[in-house]
């Protein structure tokens, strides 16, 4: 099964696939966007990321860096945060909620951290996901680049507000 629900690299998704696939969760994904957008001066992007297995995704990175990319599912979605060692060790000892934990406990450990793939399903999801975005930034030196404001020259329409 794959991470999002766009998984045909020829098929670029249109904004009304997009809010339809996201269905319910909409809210909660405009919401996450909105936070994203007023609190990083990311740089984002709606690519093909990874192959089939994760299909196409709304990525954030600044400084070319990964803050993190959420990818469209059926009725929802999910958000890919990557953790270094340091940052995973840190997480594991927050008060996150049970969805966040398990899939901190299920990623697979590589060298460079883990890569954690969150299906957001309530608002303590969008919550946890909030202090991950922040250790993320925090621990990769990124709080450095916060001094600037967001830049959304290439915000894709489908998720503006």
């Amino acid at each position: 099964m794959s991470v999002g629900v766009f998984t045909d690299k020829k098929h670029h998704p249109t904004e009304t696939e997009i809010l339809e696939a996201i269905g319910s969760k909409l809210s909660m994904w405009k919401d996450l966007i909105r936070f994203i957008r007023e609190n990083y001066p990311a740089q984002e992007d709606f690519k093909f990321l990874y192959g089939k297995n994760y299909g196409w995704g709304l990525r954030f990175r600044i400084k070319g860096q990964l803050l993190t990319s959420l990818y469209p599912g059926k009725d929802g979605f999910s958000v890919q945060v990557n953790l270094s060692p340091e940052a995973i060790e840190k997480a594991q000892s927050m008060k996150l909620g049970q969805s966040a934990q398990q899939v901190i406990d299920r990623a697979h450990p590589y060298p460079e951290g883990r890569w954690l793939f969150i299906p957001i399903e309530s608002e303590k999801d969008i919550c946890d996901i909030k202090q991950l975005l922040a250790l993320r930034v925090e621990t990769r030196g990124l709080h450095r680049d916060l001094l600037t404001k967001p830049a959304h020259a290439n915000a894709p329409s489908a998720n503006k507000r």
